[in-house]
């Protein structure tokens, strides 16, 4: 995911949170919790990336 593409599903997410929270609509909890899933994907995506080139960086040391 791009830089953009992530901020954008974060606005996503929060809009959906926001909903939830005035309507407490099942079906806004649901999608909310779809949204949550895919940043806390992408974080751990990024995550591994990041701890890969650290430990590759260690190695050339």
């Amino acid at each position: 995911m791009k830089p953009k593409q992530f901020f954008e599903a974060v606005v996503k997410l929060r809009q959906l949170q926001k909903e939830y929270f005035r309507t407490r609509s099942s079906i806004t909890l649901q999608a909310s919790k779809r949204q949550e899933k895919l940043i806390d994907d992408e974080i751990s995506r990024v995550n591994s990336v990041l701890l890969g080139k650290n430990k590759q960086g260690e190695l050339g040391l």
